[in-house]
C-alpha cells in the first residue's frame, strides 16, 4: 500500500502528467500528497539578485498551491513546499527520506530539459539518489493500472521489481505481463528467430537464465493469484520492453533500478534510462 506520495512540479508542461496521475493514484490509495518544488539557489545569486530570487520563489509557491488545490478537491490531505537547493535531485530525495514517502512521482523532464534527451538529469539523479520508489509520468500518459507489465532479467534489482508488480496487479485487479529478453541483433519473438541461433541461445545460458527469471515472477503471481502472462523475445532489452508495452497497451512498465549487468554504483541502468525515455506510459522504477 501506498501511504505518501511526493509529487514534483515545476509548473511546466513536462509535470502536467505527473500532477494529474499523481493525484489519481493518491486517492485509489487514500495517500497522503506533498507537492514539492526546487528553486536553484546558491548564495551568490541570493546575494547579485535577490528581487528575481524573491519572484521565482513566488512563482514556485504558486505551481504547488495549484497542486494542493486539486488534491484537496479530490478530498486528500496535501501539504505544499519549495525549497532552494544548488541540486534539486538531493532536495527532493532527502525530502523525501525526511518525509518517509513510499513514491516519488515526476515528470520524464523539467523545464531546462531539451527534447533530445531521453530523460532529464534531474529525474535520471532523483532516481538514483532516491531511497523509495520513483514513478516517471510522461505529459500524455493515463495511469490505469489494468495491464502491468514488468520486465526481468533474473537480477536482484528486477526480483525487487517483480515482487512490486505482483502486489500493485493484486491491489488494482490487473494483469500482469512479464518479459524478458535473450539478447540479439534484430527484435523477434523467439519462435521466429533462425533456427541456428535457437540453437545457439538454448546452449548458452542466456536461456536458461531467462526462463529461471520467469518462472520466478509466474511463481509470485501464482502465489497471489494474479493473472499472469509471460513473453521471451530476442532483442536488445530495452527495445524488447518497450515494443511489448506498446503490443499490449500496458499503461504501466515496472523495472528494476539497475539490470543484471548494471554496475550498483552507476545512477541508473541504462535499460531504465532507455525505457524511461521512450516509453509512451509510466514507468515505475524500483529501488533494491
Amino acid at each position: 500500500m501506498i501511504s505518501h506520495i511526493i509529487i514534483c512540479t515545476d509548473g511546466s508542461e513536462y509535470s502536467e502528467g505527473a500532477v494529474r496521475e499523481g493525484i489519481g493514484l493518491a486517492k485509489k490509495n487514500n495517500a497522503t500528497v506533498t507537492a514539492l518544488t526546487v528553486i536553484d539557489f546558491n548564495a551568490e545569486f541570493d546575494a547579485l539578485a535577490p528581487d528575481l530570487l524573491e519572484k521565482m520563489e513566488e512563482q514556485a509557491a504558486g505551481h504547488v498551491r495549484g497542486v494542493k488545490t486539486l488534491a484537496e478537491k479530490e478530498g486528500l490531505t496535501c501539504d505544499a513546499f519549495v525549497l532552494r537547493s544548488e541540486n534539486a535531485y538531493l532536495a527532493i530525495a532527502e525530502e523525501a527520506a525526511k518525509l518517509k514517502a513510499d513514491l516519488i512521482i515526476m515528470g520524464r523532464r523539467g523545464r531546462t530539459g531539451l527534447k533530445r534527451l531521453l530523460i532529464g538529469s534531474v529525474a535520471k539523479r532523483t532516481i538514483g539518489h532516491a531511497h523509495c520508489n520513483v514513478l516517471v509520468i510522461p505529459r500524455n500518459a493515463t495511469l490505469t493500472c489494468r495491464n502491468i507489465l514488468v520486465a526481468t532479467d533474473g537480477s536482484k534489482f528486477s526480483e525487487a521489481a517483480a515482487t512490486e508488480a505482483v502486489g500493485m496487479a493484486k491491489n488494482c485487479g490487473a494483469e500482469l505481463i512479464v518479459v524478458t529478453a535473450v539478447h540479439a541483433e534484430s527484435l523477434a519473438p523467439l519462435d521466429v528467430v533462425s533456427s541456428q541461433m535457437q540453437k545457439d541461445l538454448i546452449a548458452g545460458v542466456e536461456m536458461a537464465a531467462a526462463e529461471k527469471s520467469i518462472t520466478f515472477v509466474r511463481e509470485l503471481a501464482e502465489k497471489e493469484q494474479v493473472k499472469i502472462s509471460a513473453l521471451t523475445y530476442a532483442g536488445s532489452p530495452a527495445e524488447v520492453i518497450i515494443h511489448t508495452a506498446q503490443e499490449k497497451k500496458a499503461d504501466l512498465i515496472i523495472v528494476g533500478s539497475h539490470g543484471r549487468t548494471g554496475i550498483d554504483r552507476l545512477l541508473l541502468g541504462s535499460v531504465a534510462e532507455r525505457v524511461i525515455g521512450t516509453a509512451e506510459c509510466a514507468t515505475l522504477v524500483v529501488k533494491d
